[in-house]
């Protein structure tokens, strides 16, 4: 999907905003595919003394399985949009991530929804961030309240424990 952008290009001061909705269904997520809604991308491209600079947000619904407790999830998310675009990349070796080159006059709005949506996203996918997991022995959902578990003493300490014992 691309946006036009050749009546800001040679106009500084000028803008043009947009709203675009962009199908990231197949993107994989570890072993699974939370992006199963569209993904809507909003805001503003502004030629700011001959740099365009592309502002906004990238919102959608993400749906999977905790990492931590293995719960269903379904959570809103939305990742700020803050990127460059220029007409071609000075050094392709040393490229910037929130640099994009573009399609003639016109930014390619999937590419960089999919590179915004995956940089910002975390390296597991959780019910909530402070998802406390599962017990380690007996499985129960620690974010539900503390298990019964007990404590296993720490080995080191055995000898210790056997003079207190005497």
């Amino acid at each position: 999907m691309l946006l036009g952008l050749s009546k800001i290009i040679d106009a500084p001061g000028e803008s043009v905003d947009f709203r675009a909705s962009v199908d990231l269904s197949d993107l994989q997520y570890g072993k699974s595919y939370p992006v199963c809604e569209p993904v809507i991308a909003q805001g503003t491209v502004r030629n700011t003394a001959g740099v365009l600079v592309m502002t906004g947000t990238v919102s959608t619904t993400i749906h999977g399985t905790c990492d931590r407790c293995a719960a269903d999830l379904q959570r809103d998310v939305e990742l700020p949009l803050d990127v460059v675009l220029v007409t071609e990349l000075a050094n392709e070796e040393n490229e910037d991530e929130w640099v994009f080159p573009l399609v003639g006059e016109s930014a390619d709005l999937e590419d960089i929804v999919r590179t915004v949506f995956v940089l910002n996203m975390g390296s597991k996918l959780l019910c909530r961030e402070d998802c406390k997991g599962l017990c380690c022995r007996c499985g129960k959902d620690l974010n539900q309240g503390p298990c019964g578990c007990q404590k296993e003493p720490d080995p080191r300490f055995a000898a210790l424990k056997q003079l207190l014992e005497k």
